[in-house]
């Protein structure tokens, strides 16, 4: 150990890792706290104990949990994935260190009952009805009309989300969806219904110290029809501050925040922009996901990470920082593929055209050659991921455009001719 300190990371998955990284850059060693006894089968690839002191089993007895922390002395507690937003609330509020507490936990969890809270703070969202029986909910999507959406209150990549545009569909997609087993391992605990929101969506990052928001980064996403699947997000470009909306965005953000009681720590925002102003989809009170981090970084010369690492080990330096300008001015993007067959791949045969682009920064496999290639229908069947970043907000576009056009049959070999 370090010596300087040690900070607990609750389920420890994915973009967790760069903030393992960048804590013990900073002198800190970190500690996992596993919050269930099986890890989510998309998380377990990315999981790297290696990066922590020790792996602390939650086994339900939040005293048992934070006599077996102890010893670590732990000067922060932070949700490393959305699973352990609930659990890292509990754990720092009964060691009274740095965190939101637990008056709205489920809030901050719960898609239905977030919405409801930021409603009750006054602000625009999306109408919504929390489904209990099928009935109420044809009855509820007549009343609305136009499209719905359809998902659980609690999951996260997209799981389950469905776009309905009858009742019919509506009531299929509930009686699909009630009982069904989420990606984290767990049989859904409720549905909610949704307006559909019309407009561009947009991500707001922030990290918060004491009460005051950073925004550390701000993309806008892409989407496209693909394989059945309305609105798939296939990229994501970054918004800086001088772009219209930005500021906009950011008040809407704050007010969000506010309303949700967080006060402390990383936060994932999304919200589209209608034309009646924004309007939140869902916040999850954790670091955004993917590697956006690291592109963040290249446009903007910071990230959620280590704005995150300024706050827990100076929180002074970052509320005298939360107003100042990028260090960047920069411009980056993130693709994300979607593949249109199925079965064992062989190559990426289109794969050096895109790493030849002006603005290629690296990419992220998540189906090798010799794996099963899936249809790509949510975030778990994402084959790969690119990332871009330029000084030339043109560049990066074009970019991002060309790998649109490279993306499709064509980009995908197979070991045979299925698919």
């Amino acid at each position: 150990m370090t010596g300087r300190g040690t900070v607990a990371v609750v389920d420890g998955f994915a973009s967790a890792n760069r903030l393992t990284e960048a804590f013990r850059a900073a002198g800190y060693d970190s500690v996992r706290v596993q919050s269930t006894r099986e890890i989510p089968e998309h998380y377990r690839a990315d999981l790297d104990l290696d990066r922590y002191v020790a792996n602390v089993l939650h086994r339900g007895d939040l005293a048992a949990t934070l006599a077996a922390l102890a010893r670590y002395r732990p000067v922060a507690v932070i949700p490393g994935a959305e699973q352990g937003v609930e659990l890292a609330d509990a754990l720092g509020e009964a060691a009274g260190l740095p965190g939101n507490g637990t008056a709205l936990s489920y809030a901050r969890r719960t898609k239905d009952a977030q919405v409801a809270a930021v409603a009750a703070a006054g602000l625009p969202t999306a109408r919504q009805l929390p489904v209990k029986d099928a009935d109420e909910l044809a009855a509820w999507h007549r009343e609305v009309g136009g499209r719905v959406v359809v998902k659980p209150i609690r999951s996260a990549r997209n799981d389950g989300v469905s776009f309905c545009d009858t009742p019919e569909q509506s009531v299929a997609a509930y009686e699909r969806l009630r009982s069904a087993v989420n990606n984290f391992g767990h049989r859904n605990e409720g549905v909610v219904a949704q307006e559909y929101l019309t407009g561009v969506e947009y991500v707001v990052n922030t990290v918060s110290w004491r009460g005051g928001h950073r925004v550390t980064d701000m993309w806008r996403y892409t989407k496209i029809n693909v394989n059945g699947l309305r609105d798939r997000i296939n990229g994501i470009r970054s918004l800086p501050p001088a772009d219209d909306r930005w500021a906009g965005l950011r008040r809407y953000a704050v007010a969000v925040l506010d309303a949700l009681d967080v006060r402390y720590g990383p936060a994932h925002l999304e919200i589209v922009l209608t034309p009646a102003g924004p309007r939140l989809v869902e916040v999850g009170a954790r670091l955004c996901g993917e590697d956006v981090a690291r592109y963040a970084a290249l446009a903007t010369g910071e990230s959620q990470v280590d704005r995150t690492v300024q706050a827990y080990t100076d929180g002074d330096a970052f509320l005298a920082e939360l107003d100042a300008p990028y260090r960047r001015d920069d411009h980056a993007a993130m693709a994300f593929l979607a593949s249109p067959v199925e079965g064992r791949l062989r190559a990426y045969p289109l794969l050096d055209q895109i790493t030849r682009l002006d603005s290629y920064r690296g990419h992220s496999v998540k189906v090798a050659p010799g794996q099963w290639l899936r249809r790509t229908v949510d975030d778990s069947s994402e084959p790969l991921s690119v990332g871009l970043a330029h000084p030339d907000a043109a560049t990066v576009e074009k970019d991002l455009l060309t790998i649109c056009h490279l993306d499709g049959h064509g980009f995908y070999e197979l070991e045979d001719a299925r698919g």
